[in-house]
Protein backbone atom coordinates (compact mmCIF):
# COMPACT_ATOMS: atom_id res chain seq x y z
CA UNK A 1 0.00 0.00 0.00
CA UNK A 2 1.61 3.23 -1.17
CA UNK A 3 1.06 6.21 1.09
CA UNK A 4 1.13 9.73 -0.31
CA UNK A 5 1.79 12.89 1.67
CA UNK A 6 1.31 16.38 0.24
CA UNK A 7 2.97 19.53 1.50
CA UNK A 8 3.67 23.06 0.40
CA UNK A 9 0.24 24.63 0.67
CA UNK A 10 -0.49 27.83 2.50
CA UNK A 11 -2.05 31.27 2.47
CA UNK A 12 -0.70 33.58 -0.23
CA UNK A 13 -1.74 36.73 -2.02
CA UNK A 14 -2.90 36.80 -5.61
CA UNK A 15 0.02 36.73 -8.00
CA UNK A 16 2.23 34.64 -5.74
CA UNK A 17 3.72 31.23 -6.48
CA UNK A 18 3.66 27.96 -4.59
CA UNK A 19 5.35 24.64 -5.17
CA UNK A 20 3.41 21.65 -3.90
CA UNK A 21 5.15 18.38 -3.19
CA UNK A 22 3.84 14.87 -2.79
CA UNK A 23 6.11 12.22 -1.34
CA UNK A 24 5.32 8.55 -1.83
CA UNK A 25 6.22 6.05 0.87
CA UNK A 26 7.67 3.68 -1.71
CA UNK A 27 8.06 2.67 -5.37
CA UNK A 28 6.60 5.72 -7.09
CA UNK A 29 8.57 4.68 -10.14
CA UNK A 30 6.35 1.61 -10.42
CA UNK A 31 3.15 3.65 -10.53
CA UNK A 32 1.68 4.73 -13.84
CA UNK A 33 0.22 8.21 -14.08
CA UNK A 34 0.61 10.49 -11.08
CA UNK A 35 -1.77 13.40 -10.83
CA UNK A 36 -3.00 16.39 -8.90
CA UNK A 37 -6.66 17.09 -8.23
CA UNK A 38 -8.18 19.92 -6.26
CA UNK A 39 -11.43 20.55 -4.46
CA UNK A 40 -12.53 24.17 -4.11
CA UNK A 41 -14.80 25.07 -1.18
CA UNK A 42 -18.31 23.76 -1.74
CA UNK A 43 -17.46 22.25 -5.11
CA UNK A 44 -16.58 18.85 -6.49
CA UNK A 45 -13.05 17.65 -6.93
CA UNK A 46 -11.53 18.57 -10.29
CA UNK A 47 -8.58 17.40 -12.31
CA UNK A 48 -5.54 19.66 -12.31
CA UNK A 49 -2.70 17.82 -14.03
CA UNK A 50 -1.20 14.38 -14.66
CA UNK A 51 2.17 13.04 -15.67
CA UNK A 52 3.07 9.68 -17.12
CA UNK A 53 5.29 7.15 -15.42
CA UNK A 54 8.60 8.42 -16.79
CA UNK A 55 7.48 11.99 -17.35
CA UNK A 56 7.26 11.91 -21.13
CA UNK A 57 3.60 12.91 -21.23
CA UNK A 58 1.75 15.59 -19.29
CA UNK A 59 -1.91 16.59 -19.29
CA UNK A 60 -3.53 19.62 -17.76
CA UNK A 61 -7.12 20.18 -16.83
CA UNK A 62 -6.95 23.69 -15.45
CA UNK A 63 -4.50 26.56 -15.49
CA UNK A 64 -2.13 24.91 -17.95
CA UNK A 65 -0.52 28.24 -18.64
CA UNK A 66 0.30 28.79 -14.95
CA UNK A 67 0.85 25.31 -13.49
CA UNK A 68 3.58 22.77 -14.21
CA UNK A 69 3.67 19.15 -13.05
CA UNK A 70 6.82 17.09 -12.62
CA UNK A 71 7.97 13.90 -10.94
CA UNK A 72 11.24 12.50 -9.66
CA UNK A 73 10.91 8.76 -9.31
CA UNK A 74 14.31 8.42 -7.68
CA UNK A 75 13.09 10.67 -4.86
CA UNK A 76 9.53 9.33 -4.87
CA UNK A 77 8.34 12.90 -5.31
CA UNK A 78 5.61 14.50 -7.39
CA UNK A 79 5.54 18.29 -7.69
CA UNK A 80 3.19 21.00 -8.87
CA UNK A 81 4.62 24.44 -9.54
CA UNK A 82 1.85 27.02 -9.42
CA UNK A 83 2.52 30.55 -10.63
CA UNK A 84 0.44 33.73 -10.68
CA UNK A 85 -2.07 32.27 -8.27
CA UNK A 86 -5.63 33.58 -8.25
CA UNK A 87 -8.38 33.48 -5.60
CA UNK A 88 -10.15 30.90 -7.81
CA UNK A 89 -7.21 28.54 -7.20
CA UNK A 90 -8.22 28.29 -3.54
CA UNK A 91 -8.79 24.60 -2.84
CA UNK A 92 -7.50 21.50 -1.14
CA UNK A 93 -4.95 19.93 -3.47
CA UNK A 94 -4.59 16.16 -3.58
CA UNK A 95 -2.02 13.95 -5.22
CA UNK A 96 -2.86 10.51 -6.51
CA UNK A 97 -1.24 7.64 -8.34
CA UNK A 98 -2.25 4.80 -10.63
CA UNK A 99 -1.43 1.26 -9.61
CA UNK A 100 -2.96 0.13 -12.88
CA UNK A 101 -3.63 2.33 -15.91
CA UNK A 102 -6.86 4.26 -15.56
CA UNK A 103 -7.34 3.68 -11.86
CA UNK A 104 -6.12 6.12 -9.25
CA UNK A 105 -5.60 3.75 -6.36
CA UNK A 106 -3.73 5.93 -3.89
CA UNK A 107 -4.63 9.37 -2.53
CA UNK A 108 -2.97 11.73 -0.11
CA UNK A 109 -4.74 13.66 2.64
CA UNK A 110 -4.47 16.94 0.76
CA UNK A 111 -2.85 20.30 1.34
CA UNK A 112 -4.79 23.56 1.63
CA UNK A 113 -4.02 26.39 -0.74
CA UNK A 114 -5.70 29.72 -0.02
CA UNK A 115 -5.20 32.70 -2.30
CA UNK A 116 -6.35 36.09 -1.07
CA UNK A 117 -7.22 38.99 -3.34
Amino acid sequence: QVQLAESGGGLVQAGASLNLSCVASERMGELYDMAWFRQPPGLEREFVAAISRFGSSKRYGVAMDRFSISRDNAKNTLSLQMNNLRPADTAIYYCTGEETPGQYAYWGQGTQVTVSS
